[in-house]
């Protein structure tokens, strides 16, 4: 396929182009379910003229429905999406970066979305979709899935399907709660996901930050360790990945702990942990929920975050080395990918 793909791009150079941009004009109106012109040329970033010349020609092959409320995909144009979806990856090189990465990380798996979710929600929506398919791919019988909380998290949720009712899986919080926008707490992610799949579901309903006599306090609760109990032995943990400092600034950390990462490198946070550039843990928040020795057991781990912002975050907790699948978009892979390039060459 590549040999045919470097033909054409000397024969028609603009060729790959154009099927890109036709890709997703379509992938946007099947996400869109209905969508205006004018919206629609505005999430692509074109042009009303050039839009309206696209969306004509694609009418006329059967693959639009252009009514008076707005745009709609063909059955037509969604059975070729589906077949064009592994040939535009290897076409403009997603396969081949997802493979790099994977190698690199030594990783099970590694799936890459079209897009920035920095620049597009479009992109965020379609990252929490692919994250939802790897978790039902990786979900057995009687599992327990631990779900951290966050805006990434919550699009994972949002998408998430299942074609039979999952009624002996659980779906339980990973860590406490931030005490901010209810939406994308750990808790509300775990019942949403148990709620679309017909699983069940157990709420850990304590702060996420905790100092040492809280904490003690807490444990000895017969119902806080219940749960804890339940958490701690997930099999499968789903989570994501932020910035440390925009982090310990949600998380409410003292000034004099952010000092102290940032003196020793803290670049990365995930579950409640701190990372460097190199993956090792510069600093952890006292929490009820999972533990890094939790992680280091667990079965399967799903990483799930993209944009170009979070490459480096993203880069720096797959070095900690106990992911098995990660998630992520274009943007952050084209940057994970720089990265490791920097890696292959410093170590030459």
């Amino acid at each position: 396929m590549r040999p045919i793909i470097e033909l054409q791009q000397q024969l028609v150079p603009d060729l790959l182009e154009v099927m890109r941009k036709r890709y997703f004009i379509l992938h946007q109106v099947m996400l869109s379910d209905s969508v205006g012109r004018r919206a629609l040329a505005g999430s692509l970033g074109l042009t009303e003229r050039v839009l309206r010349a696209e969306t004509d020609y694609l009418k006329a092959q059967g693959l639009l429905e252009i009514h008076v409320s707005g745009m709609r995909i063909s059955e037509q144009g969604r059975m070729l999406l589906a077949e064009l979806e592994p040939l535009f990856k290897e076409w403009f090189g997603l396969a081949e970066m997802e493979e790099k990465i994977r190698r690199h990380y030594d990783l099970t798996r590694v799936y890459i979305v079209p897009g920035d979710s920095d620049a597009s929600k479009t992109t965020k929506r379609e990252l929490g979709k692919a994250a939802s398919q790897a978790l039902i791919r990786s979900l057995g019988k009687d599992d327990v899935v631990a779900v951290t909380g966050g805006t990434t998290m919550a699009q994972v949720a949002n998408q998430l399907t299942s074609p039979v009712p999952l009624p002996t899986n659980w779906f339980v919080p990973a860590r406490g709660g931030l005490g901010e926008s209810l939406d994308y707490q750990a808790n509300t992610i775990a019942s949403m996901m148990a709620k679309r799949t017909g699983a069940q579901y157990r709420l850990l309903h304590v702060p996420d930050h905790l100092g040492e006599e809280a904490y003690v306090t807490l444990m000895q609760e017969p119902n806080i360790q219940e749960i804890v109990n339940v958490i701690r032995k997930a099999r499968i943990v789903v989570h994501g990945i932020g910035d440390a400092m925009v982090m310990a600034r949600r998380r409410k950390v003292d000034q004099t702990s952010v000092d102290a990462m940032k003196a020793e490198g803290a670049l990365a946070e995930s579950f409640g942990y701190y990372f460097d550039r190199n993956g090792a843990v510069v600093h952890k928040m006292q929490t009820a929920g999972l533990r890094l020795d939790d992680i280091l057991k667990t079965e399967v781990v799903i990483a799930v975050a993209g944009g170009q912002s979070k490459g480096e975050a993203i880069a720096a907790v797959m070095r900690f080395g106990h992911d098995d699948v990660l998630v992520t978009d274009e943007a952050a892979a084209n940057e994970i990918v720089r990265l490791i390039d920097e890696d292959i060459s410093g170590n030459a």
